[in-house]
Parts: structure tokens; C-alpha cells; sequence
């Protein structure tokens, strides 16, 4: 069904109830601003849903690093000082994932759409759009799985001639099928930090056994696309097939690596590890991280038995591939996430040109903030470049229009340190170049500094929300 319904005068329309819009909702919300909220689901499902519930997680459940250390993790950390619903819902959702935030999905998604529907001033509707509406201001927040009319109408209107790559999904293992006398607990470096057991299981593999794998991935066969579609494999999420024909020794070096890894059985460090990270609080569930495949279902079963410790392995859910939608940033958008072709239009999460579950929230809650701003007439703000929120606006305004391809945040899209700040007084009393750890520290530093004075612009009413790192910092 086409739509060209107009909402009421103080009405924004998101459409997309995934990570991005339900956060662009919220935001808008939060701010007094009235929302209408479409989401297709239950009436029509993608391929790679199945549930009702809103902001559901389709590939992994992790969001990632959840230290100042990584770029993913400022960004979180910016997210929460800024009340993102998303990042309330992860901590008080997460399961044991080491230094990373994972969250049981069930919960996740469920938690979020009673948020949302609690939410005073959102209308959630059952509205599939298979054409851009007209309502204006209107934010799209669609995601990788955007609706094939929806995707065409806006290819159009762009004058794109794509607006696609390909990302894959790990298979989901049911605990009780994985060998616990083979498999061993873990994170990375546990004996170097005294953490205990560590919040991973691992599969240890010698060298004979993993030459074996990497053979059967190479002779596999997979899903293959469709004859008129490119394979445009997003670089940090490269099917595991794709990984091994780059090099025999790829995996090993990549999600395969042993280091910071002893087999408790032999007491050394294996040649090649699978590490498995849990899907939900109660341990039922796990997913083999790094192992996203287009394998057919049959290759999958055959193939990843294969490892020590899954001979009798149980698939909860299978690898896949979907297709993911994004539009060619530095081209068509503003740096408010509006379309220049489209004045009133706003892109929010993948769509926009960004990877990952964070930086897709995150454009959300900008996309939220910087609409209803417009709404009640106030100044227009932008967060810093010096933020992570800011270096990914700032990624997607400068990024190289002819080979752009979507983004995670990470500190190389950060503006350099200052001269003070990048180097270090030692011993000898000569200044010397700060290491890849003290530089990651004062660039966080330097981003909560910098986003102390734009959250306080911007807060909604009541916002009163705890960080973790702020106080260290000073920018609390």
C-alpha cells in the first residue's frame, strides 16, 4: 500500500521500529514532541525477522567493547550521558560478555517495545511504506532490511544505482550439545587480569585440525545471489567462507586468533581457537562469534561439527546472508542526516551509511534530537567533532564518495590530538609519543570534555542519567 497520509502539524513520522527509530522516537518523545512510529512487523516479516517485538537483533547480540579503550566504547558511554533508550535497555538487558556489552535479545527487544509503548507522545502503527512518505519532517530509519519497494522508490529519487551490501549471521548452538570436555572457559588475557574463568567458551583446534576446516570451507557451497546483484561484503563483517579464501592462515590471524588462550588440558596455547559467546542470561544459547556464513544448511551442519568439541553441536539458528541498505553519505546527505534531494528527510542508523548496532542507535538519538529541535523551533546544534557522535557525522560528510562504504566508530575518525596532549614527558625529560592505549585515553577525555557542554543544551527535561566512565574523567 502506497501512503501519502500527512500527519497532524506537530507530528514527526519515523518509520522503522529497529534500534535506530525506536531511539529517534524516544528522543523526539522525551522533548514534548509528538510521534508517529511505523513499523511493518507482524503484518509483513524481512527474511531475517522473527519476532513482533520492536528493535529486534538479527545478527549478533553483542554491542561490542564496552571500555573508554575503544571508540564503541566512548560511544556508548556518550550515548548514555545523552539518556539513550537503547543503551538503558542494553545495561539493565546485558549477559556476561568480558569487557564487551551483550544482552539476552529476548529480553532486549521486549524491554524496548514496552518502552516504547509506554512512552507518552509516541503512536506505534502497524504501517508498512512502500514509498517514501510525505509527511515531513519524517525521519527513515528502515535499516539493513529496508522493503525492497521503499528501497527502489528511494533509489530512485536519489538517482542511485544501488544502495546495498551483503551481511552475514553466526549459526546460534544450544549449550547442552557442546562438548564441556573440550570446550573451556575463558576471555582473552584472564591470566594476565585475574578475572576468573572468563565469559567465553573456546574451542581449542591444532594445526592438522584447523587446515581441515579452512579445506572444507574453501570446497563448500553456498547460498549464491542473485545474477543482477554485486557481492559487496561489508569488510568488518565478512562471511567466514569469504575470510578463507583470502589466505589458508586469514582465520588464524583474524576471529580464529589463539593469542591470550591456554587449553587447560595441554597447557599451551592452541594454533587456532572458535570462540563462542552466550545469547541470553540463562546460558542456553550460544554463538559462534566470527563464524557469519552464507553456507547452505547442510554445509553448516557438516562443516562446523567439524570443530573439537561441536561433533554433536545442535543449531538453534543457522548462519545467513540478507542484504543491507545504505544510501552514499558524502553525496546525499546533510550534516543534520537530511537528504539534499529531499529537504525534510531525514536518514537515521545504516541507511545513513554506518555499521554496527551502536552507530546505528546513535544516529538515531542525533536524528531524534536534531528533528525535534526543529519542531519547537530552537538552534540548531551538532555535537563536536571532537565526540564520537561528532567523528561519525564528520566520517560520513568526508568520507570518499566513490569507494564509500558503511562505518563502524573507531579513533582514527577522530580529529588528532593537540600537541600537548600527544606526547608524554619521560624520564630522560625529553617529550616523547604517547602509545596506542594513552592516546585512546586522551581522546576520550578529550570527547566527554567536549560533550559536557553540548548534552547540557540539548538534555530533555528530567534527564538525570548515570554514566560509568564521566566521573573519572571529570565531564560528569
Amino acid at each position: 500500500m502506497n501512503v501519502t497520509s500527512t500527519p497532524g502539524d506537530e507530528s514527526v513520522v519515523v518509520v522503522g521500529a529497529g534500534l535506530a527509530g525506536c531511539e529517534a522516537a524516544w528522543q523526539l518523545a522525551r522533548r514534548g514532541v509528538a510521534v508517529e512510529l511505523w513499523e511493518m512487523k507482524p503484518e509483513r516479516m524481512s527474511p531475517a525477522h522473527g519476532s513482533p517485538d520492536l528493535a529486534e537483533l538479527v545478527c549478533s547480540n553483542s554491542f561490542r567493547a564496552n571500555t573508554l579503550g575503544n571508540a564503541v566504547g566512548l560511544l556508548k558511554e556518550e550515548m548514555r550521558l545523552l539518556d539513550s533508550l537503547v543503551l538503558r535497555v542494553a545495561d539493565a538487558t546485558a549477559v556476561p560478555a568480558g569487557k564487551a556489552l551483550a544482552v539476552d535479545r529476548i529480553e532486549f527487544s521486549r524491554a524496548v517495545t514496552e518502552a516504547i509503548r509506554s512512552q507518552p507522545g509516541i503512536t506505534l502503527r502497524t504501517q508498512r511504506a512502500t514509498r517514501i512518505p510525505d509527511a515531513r519532517p519524517l525521519i527513515l530509519a528502515t535499516g539493513p532490511l529496508t522493503d525492497s519497494e521503499l528501497a527502489q522508490d528511494l533509489a530512485e529519487r536519489l538517482g542511485e544505482a544501488y544502495l546495498y551490501f551483503y551481511d552475514a549471521i553466526s549459526p546460534t548452538l544450544y549449550a547442552d550439545s557442546i562438548d564441556p570436555e573440550i570446550a573451556f572457559r575463558a576471555s582473552r588475557y584472564d591470566a594476565d587480569t585475574g578475572e576468573g574463568e572468563g565469559d567465553y567458551l573456546n574451542l581449542p583446534l591444532s594445526r592438522e585440525q584447523y587446515v581441515a576446516f579452512v579445506e572444507a570451507l574453501l570446497e563448500a557451497e553456498t547460498v549464491p545471489l542473485h545474477a543482477f546483484e554485486k557481492a559487496l561484503y561489508f569488510e568488518g563483517c565478512l562471511p567466514i567462507e569469504e575470510m578463507a579464501r583470502r589466505g589458508r592462515e586469514t582465520l588464524a590471524f583474524g576471529p580464529m586468533k589463539p593469542v591470550g588462550l591456554v587449553d587447560p588440558r595441554t597447557g599451551r596455547r592452541p594454533h587456532a581457537v572458535v570462540q563462542l559467546r552466550r545469547e541470553d542470561k540463562s546460558g542456553t544459547l550460544w554463538n559462534l562469534v566470527g563464524c557469519q556464513t552464507k553456507l547452505r544448511v547442510g554445509e553448516q551442519k557438516r562443516i562446523f561439527r567439524m570443530l573439537p568439541g561441536l561433533e554433536q553441536a545442535v543449531f538453534a539458528r543457522f548462519g545467513s546472508i540478507h542484504r543491507n541498505t545504505y544510501v552514499n553519505a558524502p553525496v546525499q546527505l546533510d550534516d543534520e542526516l537530511q537528504l539534499h534531494r529531499l529537504p525534510g528527510v531525514f536518514l537515521a542508523g545504516q541507511m545513513a551509511g554506518v555499521e554496527g548496532y551502536v552507530e546505528s542507535a546513535a544516529l538515531g538519538l542525533l536524528a531524534g534530537i536534531g528533528v525535534a529541535r526543529r519542531v519547537l523551533g530552537l538552534p540548531r546544534e551538532t555535537p563536536p567533532a571532537e565526540t564520537a557522535h561528532g567523528a561519525l557525522l564528520r566520517h560520513l560528510q568526508n568520507a570518499d564518495a566513490k569507494h564509500f562504504q558503511p562505518m563502524n566508530v573507531n579513533y582514527g575518525l577522530f580529529p588528532p590530538l593537540e600537541p600537548e596532549r600527544a606526547t608524554a614527558l619521560a624520564k630522560s625529560g625529553r617529550r616523547v609519543k604517547l602509545g596506542k592505549r594513552e592516546k585512546n585515553d586522551q581522546l576520550a577525555a578529550r570527547a566527554l570534555a567536549a560533550l559536557a557542554p553540548y548534552r547540557a543544551r540539548v538534555a530533555a527535561a528530567g534527564t538525570d542519567r548515570p554514566a560509568r566512565f564521566a566521573s573519572e574523567t571529570g565531564a560528569a
